[in-house]
């Protein structure tokens, strides 16, 4: 099976302006999540698609692949999308890597990749147990109902599901398997170019997560369940926070 790994990357960011290009102990973040993603077992190969001569020109200085995309992209499942359509080899399948991501482990995107190994799988993601009421409550955090056939049914900025008989939401992990999403997404080569063809829909307006676009249009998306934690860099602070705690 040949999969595509992509790694989108944007220099523009209303909260953290040139990020990728951020120096994390001795090397960029791109970079980073490069070189984790490039140790995935399941990838033929691994490419950084980007909007911004900058990227591209450090990616190729470290020496990686890097492909220039349009700035108009939406998400980055478009700019994935674009990539695809520029690959001259075959690709059974793509896997959407994020840049802000430079402790993704290998082990994690194979577990994706081996999703697609079952021929009806369209879209897949991973998931992750959730414990933390914390967690729970948060809207950044989003939330997610599977199906007996680890479809997920439903993703939420809400808890969910809803526990009746709970008094507390602390109540609610001892009650029910909870799961929280994690942002990794897989997409079969013939599927992903129809989703960037679908038009926003109520649900993802209303929670605004792009993944619901696919649901309400009938895509069905396969999870796999990981027990790995991943960390990611959305603003300057959390760079602060990850030299606190020794990360980097």
């Amino acid at each position: 099976m040949k999969i595509l790994g992509i790694i989108p990357a944007r220099y523009a960011s209303s909260r953290f302006p040139g990020k990728p290009l951020i120096d994390l102990n001795g090397k960029s973040m791109i970079q980073r999540v490069y070189e984790q993603a490039f140790k995935a077992s399941f990838l033929t190969q691994v490419v950084v698609a980007t909007d911004d001569q900058r990227i591209f020109d450090h990616v190729f200085e470290f020496g990686g692949m890097a492909v220039m995309t349009s700035s108009e992209h939406r998400s980055g499942t478009d700019r994935c999308a674009e990539v695809l359509s520029k690959t001259t080899k075959h690709v059974d399948a793509v896997i959407n890597i994020q840049g802000d991501e430079p402790f993704i482990q290998p082990e994690q995107i194979d577990l994706l990749a081996r999703l697609f190994e079952d021929d009806s799988v369209e879209i897949g993601t991973l998931i992750k147990p959730l414990h933390d009421t914390a967690d729970l409550s948060n809207p950044n955090i989003i939330k997610v109902v599977i199906d007996t056939q680890r479809n997920g049914i439903y993703f939420s900025r809400s808890p969910i599901p809803f526990v009746r008989d709970a008094a507390e939401l602390s109540e609610w992990p001892k009650k029910v398997k909870l799961y929280k999403h994690v942002g990794i997404y897989g997409y079969r080569a013939d599927v992903l170019p129809k989703l960037t063809q679908l038009a926003p829909g109520v649900l993802e307006m209303a929670e605004s997560l792009e993944q619901l676009r696919w649901r309400e249009n009938g895509y069905a998306i396969r999870t796999a369940l990981t027990e790995l934690e991943t960390i990611s860099i959305d603003a300057p602070e959390d760079v602060d926070k990850l030299r606190k705690a020794g990360l980097i």
